[in-house]
C-alpha cells in the first residue's frame, strides 16, 4: 500500500503571490498572521507580500521571531503571538525556517495538548489540522510548502527534532519565483543542492515507488539543467522559475516516501554548529551516494546519471554508479560548495557524537543500506 499527501491548492509563476487575496476571500478568512524573518524584512522581500495585504485590505499581524534554524522558543513565542492576534490564518514567507516555524505554530494552536513542543518530534498523533497556512517559499530548496515535515531545534539537547505530521501540510502553496530573485549566489547554490539531495535520497529509499520515482527523476533533470545558471546569473528568470518548480516536485516525492542518512548526518551539523542545511546536505551527498551504492539501490544510479545529463549508453552498472556520483560532485564543485567538513568549521573531536546523533535521527530508517554508528562516523571522517 502506498500513500500520497499533497497540498489542497498550489500556484506557480511570476507574480502568483497575488492569489493570497483570492484564496483568503474564497475561504472566508479575515486576518493574516504573517510569519517571516528579519532578513526578508530588511531586504524588502516581505514588502511584496505586505503590498498584497494592503492592496486587498487584509488586516495582518507581523511575526518575525524566526531563527535560521528555528527553535522551540521561536514556536512557543509564535503560538502566544498568534493567540493574541485575532488572526484566523497564517501566511508564511521564507525558506524552510519561516515555514517550519509556521507549521509548528499552526499545529500547537489547534492541538493544545501538544503545547510541549518536544512532544511533536517524530510522528506526532495530532488530531486536528493546523491553522490554515499559505506558504510562500523564498528559496528553491526545502519544499516546506508541500511537505508533511518540519524541523525545530531543541537547543537544550543540541538536537534537530524532525517532526512528521500530515496535519501540518500548508493549505495553499504559492511558488512565486519573483520572491527568489534576491537570493545571493551562496544561498541559491546551497538550497538548490538541498533540493537535489531530496530528489536523490527519496529516489533510492526503499519506500520509493512509481509515482515518487516520476517526481524525483524529473526534479533531478530540472536541477541539473538549471541550478548552475540560477547561481551564475540571479536574473536568469527561466532558470529561477525552473528551480522553483523543481524543488517543489522533489518535495512531492520525499514528503511521502522519506529520506536517508545524508539528512541524518546533516541535521546534527545544523544543531551543533548552525551549519546551513543545504550546505551540509550538498557536502555530504557524494560520500553517502558512494556508500549507498553497495545496496539494492545500485541499479537506480544509472537513471540518476542519465537525469543529470550523462550519456549512459553502453555503461555497466558500476560505471553508472560512478557516473552518477561524479555528476553530483561536478555540479557541487561548479557552484562553489565546500567539499570537506573542516572547511565549514566542524571539529574532528565532535565526529563520534555527531555520528550517534545522526544514527538516532528519524531519517536513518529510510536509508537503502542498513547502517551503524561506526559506519556513519567513518563517513564523517571521510568527509572531514
Amino acid at each position: 500500500m502506498y500513500r500520497m499527501i499533497l497540498n489542497e491548492t498550489s500556484y506557480f509563476g511570476a507574480g502568483c503571490r497575488e492569489t493570497i487575496a483570492v484564496e483568503a476571500a474564497r475561504r472566508g478568512f479575515k486576518k493574516a498572521f504573517f510569519v517571516t524573518d528579519q532578513d526578508l524584512l530588511r531586504f524588502k522581500v516581505a514588502d511584496k507580500v505586505i503590498e498584497v495585504f494592503e492592496k486587498n485590505k487584509i488586516p495582518y499581524e507581523l511575526f518575525s521571531d524566526v531563527k535560521a534554524n528555528p527553535t522551540i522558543a521561536n514556536v512557543q513565542h509564535g503560538v502566544e503571538a498568534f493567540k493574541a492576534s485575532g488572526a484566523d490564518f497564517i501566511v508564511a514567507l521564507g525558506g524552510g525556517s519561516s515555514i517550519d516555524t509556521a507549521k509548528g505554530i499552526g499545529i500547537v494552536v489547534n492541538n493544545p495538548d501538544f503545547a510541549d513542543i518536544k512532544s511533536l518530534e517524530g510522528v506526532a498523533n495530532t488530531r486536528n489540522k493546523a491553522v490554515p497556512t499559505f506558504a510562500l517559499p523564498t528559496t528553491a530548496g526545502t519544499a516546506a510548502e508541500v511537505t508533511i515535515n518540519y524541523v525545530i531545534i531543541d537547543e537544550d539537547a543540541k538536537k534537530k527534532m524532525v517532526c512528521v505530521d500530515p496535519n501540518d501540510i500548508p493549505a495553499v502553496a504559492i511558488v512565486d519565483p519573483e520572491l527568489m530573485y534576491s537570493m545571493p549566489k551562496g544561498l541559491t547554490a546551497a538550497t538548490g543542492m538541498d533540493a537535489l539531495t531530496h530528489a536523490i535520497e527519496s529516489y533510492i529509499t526503499p519506500g520509493a515507488w512509481a509515482m515518487s520515482d516520476m517526481f524525483e527523476l524529473k526534479a533531478i533533470e530540472m536541477i541539473a539543467a538549471n541550478l548552475k545558471a540560477a547561481v551564475d546569473n540571479g536574473n536568469d528568470t527561466v532558470a529561477r522559475e525552473a528551480m522553483s518548480q523543481a524543488q517543489y516536485i522533489a518535495g512531492m516525492g520525499f514528503s511521502n516516501v522519506g529520506l536517508g542518512i545524508v539528512h541524518s548526518m546533516a541535521h546534527p551539523l545544523g544543531a551543533h554548529y548552525d551549519t546551513p542545511h543545504g550546505v551540509a546536505n550538498a557536502l555530504l551527498l557524494p560520500y553517502v551516494m558512494e556508500y549507498n551504492a553497495k545496496s539494492l539501490a545500485a541499479p537506480k544510479y544509472m537513471s540518476i546519471a542519465k537525469a543529470m545529463g550523462v550519456n549512459t549508453d553502453g555503461m555497466s552498472e558500476n560505471e553508472g554508479v560512478r557516473a552518477a556520483v561524479e555528476a553530483v560532485k561536478q555540479l557541487s564543485l561548479s557552484i562553489g560548495i565546500p567539499q570537506k567538513l573542516h572547511e565549514i568549521n566542524v571539529r574532528e573531536e565532535d565526529l563520534h557524537q555527531l555520528a550517534i546523533d545522526a544514527f538516532n535521527d528519524v531519517c536513518t530508517g529510510g536509508n537503502p543500506r542498513s547502517t551503524s554508528v561506526e559506519d556513519i562516523e567513518a563517513l564523517y571522517r571521510k568527509a572531514f
